[in-house]
């Protein structure tokens, strides 16, 4: 190994680099797209969708959701063994807004948490329904299959609001059953999914 004098300091230079093995790869497992759609459902078992404990960790990524109605709500819901996505749970919403004219900005805390209920939670509010407008993002759901404790998400969206606002939303909480979750479904609150994509992975 040769030595490097830079600023009259010694520094080693280094030839040669030891393997590591590195986890968290991404797993594709299935995607959905929706047309007019009512529900958009990730059922583990069913077409080709595991949502077990093969992982401890999954992600769902929303890319360019589009509303069939303006100022509606993308919701989701967690399905603890029955046929309803019906699972109690506790969760909160935040979110930091700009006006697309530049008028008025803020990060506030959104009254649209629920609290040990069986409503679907409120991932974006008041989407826009015009062909430039919709949203687009995340949601990390954790070890779903657990029947020891209580199952985790976080999510992020951005999105393009029916009044000419960008809302980044945060929001989080737990579905507050030791039963595993078998099933996630999406839905607006109110008219259809026109269009989008939802993608599911498995984090190893």
């Amino acid at each position: 190994m040769s030595i490097v004098t830079l600023n009259n300091r010694a520094v080693r230079s280094v030839t040669t680099f030891g393997s590591a093995s590195v986890g968290g790869n991404m797993k594709f497992i299935k995607k959905l797209t929706a047309s007019s759609s009512s529900t958009l459902s990730f059922v583990n078992g069913s077409s080709d969708v595991v949502l077990d404990s093969t992982y401890k960790e999954y992600v769902f990524t929303f890319k360019n959701i589009h509303p069939q109605t303006s100022d509606a709500n993308f919701t989701v819901g967690f399905r603890d063994g029955s046929t309803d996505y019906d699972a109690v749970k506790t969760t909160s919403y935040a979110r930091v807004y700009n006006a697309e004219a530049g008028s008025s900005n803020a990060l506030e805390h959104q009254d649209e948490d629920l609290d040990q209920s069986t409503d679907f939670h409120k991932l974006t509010t008041d989407l826009g329904a015009e062909n430039d407008e919709g949203c687009s993002g995340f949601m990390h759901f954790f070890n779903p299959a657990s029947t020891t404790f209580a199952k985790h998400f976080i999510s992020q969206l951005s999105v393009y609001s029916q009044n000419d606002y960008n809302y980044h939303v945060f929001t989080g909480g737990y579905v507050n059953t030791t039963t595993a979750i078998d099933a996630v479904q999406f839905k607006m609150h109110s008219g259809n999914i026109d269009a989008g994509d939802i993608c599911l992975y498995g984090i190893l």
